[in-house]
C-alpha cells in the first residue's frame, strides 16, 4: 500500500507533466489520470511514478436511455479499457451515473443490466478491473448507483465477476449516512482502488439547515452546509481502522488523496500544502 493522489485543482495550472513531476519529487507513489496512452506511460516511467486509475471518460452516457448515445459510449469505454490494459495500471475508475441527473436509480439499473455484463466481459478479456466510485450524484436527484449497499448488492448480483469492484471512498458513505465500516467489511474483497478523502459532519450546520442543505449562499464549495469534504485526519473516518481492514483484505494499491478540502483550495501552494499534510498523516499509519 502506498500514498498516491488524484489530480488536484492545481493541475489546471501545472498541467499533467507538472503534477507528475511534483508528485515524484515529493515521494508520492502514483497519480490517477483522466486518460492514458504511450506518451503518458512514458512520462510516468521517466518520473519513476506509477499510474493509479484511469478515468472511464464517457460520463453518464453508458446509462443513457438513448440507444445511439449508449452504443457510442460502450465503444468508447471498450477503447478506454483496452488502453488501460496496454498502458495503464489495469484499473478503470467510473461512476454509475446516468446522463440525466433526474433519472431514477431503478431506471438506471435496468439499463445497467443490459449494458454492463458485456462491458465487464470485455474488461476480463483485457485483464482490467473496473472500480465503482460511490459518489451519489448531484442534488436533488442523487441518481448514481453503487453508493449504497442496496445498489451495490444489486449490481454485483447482475455482474458477479471480480473484474467489477469498488473504489472505496469513506467520505461519500459518511455524508449520506451509510456505515463506512460495515460497508468495507461487506465489500472489502471488491476493493480495487481507494480514495483518501474524509467528511466532517457539522452539528451546527445540521441544526441550521437539516440534511436539506443551505437555502441561501454556500458555506463550503465542497459540502452542503452540514457536512464538508476534508483531508484524512480532519473528518469522521477512522483511518487506522480503514488501513488495518484493507491490509486484512489483501489490498496493496494506492491510497489516492482526492483533494476537495476548502481549507486548501484557491492556489497551487494551498493545494500542495493539503496534499503533503494528508500524505504525512497517512504515511504514519501504513507500513
Amino acid at each position: 500500500m502506498h500514498v498516491g493522489m488524484r489530480i488536484p485543482p492545481m493541475g489546471r495550472e501545472l498541467g499533467l507533466e507538472g503534477v507528475v513531476a511534483w508528485a515524484s519529487e515529493c515521494g508520492f507513489g502514483s497519480v490517477d489520470v483522466p486518460e492514458v496512452d504511450a506518451g503518458v506511460r512514458g512520462m510516468f516511467d521517466r518520473a519513476g511514478l506509477a499510474i493509479g486509475t484511469v478515468d472511464w471518460g464517457v460520463g453518464g452516457a453508458l446509462l443513457s436511455k438513448d440507444d445511439q448515445v449508449r452504443q457510442g459510449a460502450v465503444a468508447a469505454m471498450k477503447r478506454r479499457i483496452h488502453d488501460t490494459g496496454v498502458h495503464g495500471s489495469g484499473v478503470v475508475f467510473l461512476c454509475l451515473a446516468p446522463d440525466d441527473g433526474m433519472q431514477s436509480r431503478a431506471e438506471s439499473f435496468e439499463i445497467f443490466k443490459a449494458v454492463y455484463p458485456g462491458v465487464v466481459d470485455y474488461a476480463e478479456q483485457q485483464d482490467v478491473h473496473l472500480a465503482i466510485e460511490p459518489y451519489p450524484g448531484g442534488a436533488p436527484g442523487y441518481g448514481n448507483l453503487g453508493c449504497t449497499p442496496e445498489t451495490l448488492r444489486a449490481v454485483f448480483e447482475v455482474v458477479p465477476s471480480p473484474h467489477l469492484g469498488i473504489c472505496y471512498d469513506p467520505s461519500h458513505f459518511i455524508r449520506i449516512g451509510v456505515d463506512y465500516q460495515r460497508l468495507l467489511m461487506e465489500f472489502g474483497d471488491r476493493v480495487r482502488h481507494v480514495h483518501a478523502k474524509d467528511t466532517e459532519l457539522l452539528s451546527d450546520g445540521l441544526y441550521l439547515y437539516g440534511s436539506l442543505g443551505q437555502s441561501f449562499g454556500r458555506r463550503y464549495g465542497h459540502g452542503e452546509g452540514w457536512w464538508r469534504y476534508c483531508i484524512p485526519g480532519w473528518g469522521d473516518a477512522d483511518w487506522i481502522w480503514i488501513v488495518s481492514r484493507l491490509e486484512e483484505f489483501g489490498y496493496d494499491g494506492p491510497l489516492a488523496i482526492e483533494l476537495e478540502d476548502d481549507r486548501y483550495m484557491g492556489s497551487t501552494a494551498l493545494n500542495q500544502e493539503g496534499l503533503l499534510t494528508a500524505k504525512a498523516y497517512l504515511e504514519d499509519i501504513i507500513r
